[in-house]
């Protein structure tokens, strides 16, 4: 994904996954607000996860002479990050990287796997199925959380899809995992798109939330408080990772050979009522 990139307007550009996925959304308003009072502005293009996409954005930036990028990697680029060869002072957010020295910022997106299953399944869920995003390292790291509180409590996972990060990916997946005579007793989402597509099929069947199907997922938009039941999430900080995103290449484009920072924020989890502690019949 391609996010806020600064040039001085000096200016800067931002090169990011998907703008469609609110995460994205409040992240760059953060890196905008922060290059706005440096006096850069922003250029935000997106790759749709595409790495071919990817790379022409990278190429154009680069002829164009921007003065650092904010880069939200595709799951290839992530794999292989010094074949980019960018030579542009550049911050990663939201991904990890296998190798290159590059600046980061992003959230213990293991850590924030295993506390949003362990919630599940403190509050009796036992069979979880789970939809991670297919495009990037994050919904791996999420998925070795996942997996890990199940092998804590001796559980295994009810089903697991990797998905493309679409409402619709998430609504036909969940369709057909709740359609079956197996179905799950709880769904964790790895990102905001999937929940609503899950949401989505938990309504076109008719089925009661959590009663049937509790439903679990990530970052904090503007309707997760809206829906009835409300829905549990891991809260991401993304207004501090967009602007710490920026802080950090300001102080890259200033002092390109200061060693490299990474910057692991915590998400924080919001139960609420879509996971409610299941009531056991005697």
């Amino acid at each position: 994904m391609i996010l806020p990139s600064a040039r001085p307007a000096r200016g800067a550009p931002d090169r990011g996954a998907d703008i469609r996925n609110p995460y994205f959304t409040d992240v760059s308003r953060a890196v905008e607000d922060t290059a706005y009072e440096h006096g850069y502005a922003v250029f935000l293009c997106n790759s749709d996860e595409d790495p071919a996409k990817e790379t022409l954005y990278l190429n154009q930036l680069r002829d164009e002479s921007v003065s650092g990028v904010i880069l939200s990697p595709t799951r290839q680029t992530s794999d292989d990050f010094d074949a980019l060869s960018l030579n542009i002072p550049t911050v990663i957010i939201d991904r990890s990287i296998r190798h290159g020295e590059v600046d980061i910022v992003m959230i213990d997106n293991v850590d924030a796997g295993y506390r949003l299953t362990r919630h599940l399944i403190e509050n009796g869920y036992r069979r979880i199925g789970a939809l991670f995003g297919e495009a990037s390292t994050t919904g791996r790291e999420r998925r070795q959380g996942f997996e890990k509180a199940l092998r804590e409590h001796d559980l295994t996972p009810a089903v697991m899809r990797y998905l493309p990060p679409r409402i619709q990916a998430g609504h036909e997946a969940a369709l057909a995992i709740l359609s079956a005579p197996d179905r799950p007793d709880a769904i964790l989402a790895s990102n905001s798109l999937l929940s609503a597509g899950a949401l989505e099929a938990i309504r076109e069947l008719n089925l009661i939330i959590p009663d049937d199907v509790a439903l679990a997922g990530f970052d904090e938009t503007t309707w997760s408080t809206l829906v009835q039941p409300t829905l549990t999430v891991i809260a991401q900080p993304t207004y501090e990772i967009g602007q710490t995103a920026m802080e950090l290449l300001l102080k890259r484009i200033a002092q390109p050979d200061a060693p490299v920072r990474q910057v692991i924020l915590k998400g924080q989890l919001m139960a609420r009522k879509s996971s409610a502690a299941r009531v056991l019949s005697i």
